[in-house]
């Protein structure tokens, strides 16, 4: 039986690792769709994330939007590094595209992102990481805290109306 993070199921399925793909991979947009990938490293097969938001459509939509990914991203898989994490957005124009053309349109929206993928410069790493000499991610960065924040770490009611008695 494969498990969530069994290499046989090939999808990210943890909300960290979809963070990290689209925090640090490199992103590639078309029309219909946007492809995230970050080398993981390794020699597994690569994985796929999908996020298909209501604006691709209904439930039933979004689940036929999300098994043609599934399918056209079995079919292009060869052609990802292995070791390396996917993460297809779906923008609204995929549903559209899946219903004009279906599984052959799907996949050749996501071809074409490969390619782009494939034709970067011999030279262009694959993942433009943080380095020591780039801005660390918001999430490292500290912030000054709000008014809110400093008037109730000094003993003060947060709210800024006067209540008078």
């Amino acid at each position: 039986m494969a498990g969530a993070g069994s290499p046989r199921r090939g999808r990210l399925s943890r909300s960290a690792d979809f963070d990290r793909v689209m925090r640090n991979g490199r992103s590639h947009a078309g029309r219909e769709l946007v492809l995230y990938v970050f080398p993981r490293g390794g020699d597994e097969p690569p994985r796929l994330g999908l996020s298909v938001s209501r604006k691709v459509g209904g439930a039933v939509e979004r689940n036929r939007v999300k098994r043609l990914l599934r399918e056209a991203f079995a079919h292009e898989s060869a052609r990802f590094p292995a070791g390396a994490d996917a993460v297809v957005i779906a923008r609204p124009g995929a549903r559209d595209l899946a219903d004009r053309e279906g599984l052959a349109g799907i996949q050749r929206a996501l071809a074409a992102l490969i390619e782009k993928l494939e034709s970067r410069r011999d030279d262009e790493p694959l993942v433009l990481g943080r380095g020591e000499d780039r801005t660390p991610p918001l999430a490292l960065v500290r912030r000054e805290p709000s008014r809110r924040q400093r008037s109730t770490q000094q003993g003060r009611p947060a709210s800024s109306h006067r209540h008078s008695g």
